[in-house]
């Protein structure tokens, strides 16, 4: 049994990963701050289900404040996976000093605690969105990281150089893995998988920016969850790509959510948006030799989980906000 210390517990990816690991027999300290990033309503769900497993803690707390980071000093973990951010490509755009604020310095405060605190293993999790508008296809850790087309993958970029250094300079440990495109149960409100699903069940107009020809390699919740808990192990300094095994278009996405939930959607289109990225599709070769992580969800799989979990949960998940 070890203790781990899961930042953006409330989160959607924190969430899943603390519950993988209460489930083992660990304990898991969450910290949040429940921000209003988006709907918070959905983070009270998700850490009122996580409240009720044996061996989970949680503490509400803001990471961008030194002093709050300050208060863990003494919880002596074995590891710090590090979840929490400000996400969201286009609200990045509209506010980038919260972004940096959360994402530069909520991470160089929680290096800081690593370092004094002698936690041995730091787990960061970034993005697909740092690669770009023009990477090859499917896209290995390799390609450049240097050309982010939003403050929100700028701000990521600087967590990972930031860890990079603190693995440099005092020998910390540290896994970044490079997520794409997550979805599944309780997901963030603000991404394409939860609006399409709620606002084909409710009879709404699903809004897509562009022509929906753009394409996302799509990756179950549990998929990460499972990778971001192997990725524990001691590797030195690595950026590993989690990622899909299936990608389609958003036209094609819609169209299998019609299936799925026997109801058309009235889609509108409308201009694309400069920040989204036209494509993601991940060459997870590098996870499957280090981790031997592989996605075993497959799409069609996880869009039912996600249909049926709105379904049970839809007297509050449709008034749940999504813009």
């Amino acid at each position: 049994m070890a203790k781990y210390l899961i930042t953006g517990a409330a989160g959607f990816i924190g969430a899943r990963t603390a519950s993988m690991l209460a489930a083992d027999g660990h304990l898991v300290l969450g910290v949040d701050d429940l921000n209003d990033a988006y709907d918070v309503r959905i983070k009270e769900h998700r850490l009122e289900q996580l409240q009720k497993l044996p061996g989970f803690a949680f503490k509400r707390l803001d990471i961008s404040k030194r002093e709050d980071v300050e208060t863990l000093a003494a919880e002596r973990c074995e590891a710090i996976i590090h979840l929490a951010a400000r996400a969201g490509v286009r609200a990045s755009v509209e506010n980038p000093g919260r972004f940096y604020e959360t994402n530069v310095m909520g991470t160089l405060h929680l290096l800081e605690l690593s370092r004094k605190a002698h936690i041995p293993k730091f787990v960061l999790a970034s993005t697909s969105s740092i690669y770009g508008s023009d990477p090859p296809y499917p896209t290995p850790e390799t390609a450049s990281s240097s050309e982010p087309l939003q403050p929100y993958a700028a701000s990521k970029k600087a967590g990972e150089v930031l860890a990079h250094t603190y693995h440099y300079l005092h020998g910390l440990d540290v896994t970044v893995l490079r997520y794409f495109t997550v979805y599944g149960p309780a997901g963030r409100p603000d991404l394409a998988m939860f609006r399409f699903c709620q606002w084909i069940h409710e009879k709404r107009p699903v809004r897509v920016n562009g022509t929906g020809e753009q394409s996302r390699g799509f990756t179950y919740l549990d998929d990460i969850a499972r990778g971001t808990i192997l990725a524990l192990k001691p590797l030195g300094f690595e950026i590993l790509n989690l990622g899909g095994h299936e990608v389609i278009t958003i036209n094609q996405l819609i169209k299998m959510l019609e299936r799925t939930i026997g109801r058309p959607a009235q889609v509108e289109f409308g201009p694309p948006n400069m920040a989204d990225m036209y494509a993601n599709w991940a060459d997870v070769t590098k996870a499957g030799r280090l981790l031997c992580w592989q996605p075993q969800v497959s799409l069609q799989e996880g869009v039912r989980r996600l249909v049926d979990w709105y379904g049970a949960e839809r007297s509050w998940a449709r008034d749940i906000q999504t813009s």
